[in-house]
């Protein structure tokens, strides 16, 4: 108080005493009013907040919970190269309700553990390969990049919800986890019957019907390979398939999967399995990329996998398994039945990473979740059927593969030690530096990331599907 405030408050108190009484009880009553009044705003805007998150957290099973969030960061702009699309709120029944009974979603697992934190996984607790820890390294089952993608789009910064401003429409709906929680069943009407669903429900759209790129405009991600969707209309036990990408309006969808049908896949545009890396800033991408280049590796090639049926996959992968138990140059981790070694997420890494050449021979189908592993590990992938890779990934790989891998067929595969010494040194130097550079083209981010200086396997999708829905308006106007 200054001087000549002092003074006129000493006049005041003593020229009008209750009068300034009673206005310093007034003052304070006000002031306590009002902060209690401002208490109790925050507490009704904390108590509706607490209320949102908890009705959130119980509209599915509490294995499904969204992932443990990374440090807040600063929302990131659309990419130009991105077409703003819109999320379709489908009903629950091609999502969320598939996910109550986890349990029983596959025939061979219990998929619960799987389907945590929106598909990525447990966190790996205990020695997590890289920089992020247990925030950035997951367990995560091969077969849900469709949750992934899902949880990826809700947060994407090219996501609008307005479809007037939406040249993309994505619909979440959880096809590969349907399909094979039905591979049993030997009624193909109610294997079918979601299928069969989801495609009428798409002629209830109006983005639908008014689509000027004749339903191209509109996709899926799946997670499993096409085939387990292309199943001939009254085959029953065709296995144990339903027939979602034969339907007609589905027919017409852009459809993103694991596993392209190289023949009649027209639609079908190939995206990478998940590995279990997801990444929380881009300092630890910087970071894994560093560790993979500058990984001392000792073994000329690794292979993880075990035998398969089938007359050619069968002769591949026993040929692989008996030049490599007889090198002292390669790697084994020989995945037996019953066998938890091929899933050890630390166990493949750590092989992969002290690996020159990583070897890709088909699966059980063409392609191999192994594929992604290897190059997240900065391991040179060779390969041994052009399916496996060439056919699939078009928006992923270089259109010259011998910038980034090794192509064996005929006698070549039955001495794969020789054919990789001849490669020379400096080729192989070349080779794993476009491989490290594909990391994170190959890698599904974290879904709370935002501050990423790179495209992930989802950014790297969307700007497919802008080309493509693009050059099909054109088309279409011409």
């Amino acid at each position: 108080m200054g001087f000549k405030d002092y003074n006129r408050h000493n006049i005041l108190t003593k020229q009008y005493p209750h009068t300034f009484h009673h206005l310093k009880r007034f003052l304070s009553i006000s002031f306590f009013l009002s902060l209690w009044l401002l208490l109790l705003y925050f507490f009704r805007l904390s108590s509706t907040a607490t209320t949102t998150t908890t009705a959130t957290a119980t509209a599915v099973p509490s294995q499904i919970n969204g992932p443990d969030s990374p440090p807040t960061q600063p929302i990131k702009k659309c990419d130009p190269l991105i077409a703003k699309f819109y999320v379709h709120d489908i009903p629950p029944k091609f999502n969320s309700d598939i996910l109550r009974d986890c349990h029983h979603l596959n025939i061979y697992t219990d998929m619960c553990p799987h389907v945590l934190n929106r598909g990525l996984g447990r966190p790996i607790e205990a020695n997590p390969p890289g920089p992020g820890g247990p925030r950035s390294w997951f367990s995560t089952q091969q077969f849900l990049s469709e949750m992934i993608f899902h949880a990826r789009l809700e947060s994407h910064p090219c996501r609008t919800w307005d479809p007037s401003q939406a040249r993309l429409f994505y619909l979440p709906f959880y096809a590969g986890l349907y399909a094979s929680s039905r591979f049993r069943e030997k009624d193909i009407h109610v294997r079918d019957s979601l299928a069969v669903d989801f495609d009428e429900h798409l002629s209830r759209l109006d983005t639908w019907r008014e689509s000027k790129a004749r339903g191209e405009d509109h996709f899926i991600a799946i997670g499993r390979t096409a085939w387990d969707f292309m199943r001939s209309e009254n085959l029953a036990e065709d296995i144990g398939g339903n027939r979602l990408l034969k339907l007609p309006r589905v027919g017409n969808m852009t459809v993103l999967t694991v596993e392209r049908q190289p023949w009649s896949g027209a639609h079908q545009r190939g995206v990478p399995y998940p590995s279990y890396f997801h990444p929380a800033t881009s300092d630890e991408m910087l970071a894994w990329m560093d560790i993979v280049g500058r990984a001392e590796r000792p073994y000329l090639f690794s292979f993880v996998g075990g035998p398969r049926k089938g007359l050619e996959k069968a002769a591949v992968r026993d040929s692989i398994l008996t030049q490599c138990a007889g090198s002292g140059r390669c790697l084994r981790v020989k995945c037996d039945p019953g066998s938890s070694a091929c899933h050890d997420p630390v166990r493949v890494l750590d092989v992969m990473t002290r690996s020159e050449f990583c070897m890709q021979p088909p699966g059980d189908s063409f392609t191999r979740r192994s594929i992604f592993d290897s190059i997240t590990a900065g391991c040179i992938p060779v390969f041994f059927n052009q399916h496996t890779a060439y056919t699939q990934y078009e928006w992923y790989f270089p259109a010259e593969p011998s910038q980034y891998s090794v192509y064996l067929t005929g006698d070549k595969a039955n001495v794969i030690e020789d054919e990789l010494l001849k490669i020379p040194r400096e080729k192989v130097v070349e080779m794993r530096k476009a491989v490290i550079d594909l990391i994170p083209s190959i890698t599904y981010f974290h879904p709370n990331a935002t501050d990423f200086r790179f495209h992930d396997a989802v950014d790297v999708a969307l700007m497919g599907l802008t080309k493509l829905v693009s050059s099909t308006s054109r088309h279409v106007v011409a």
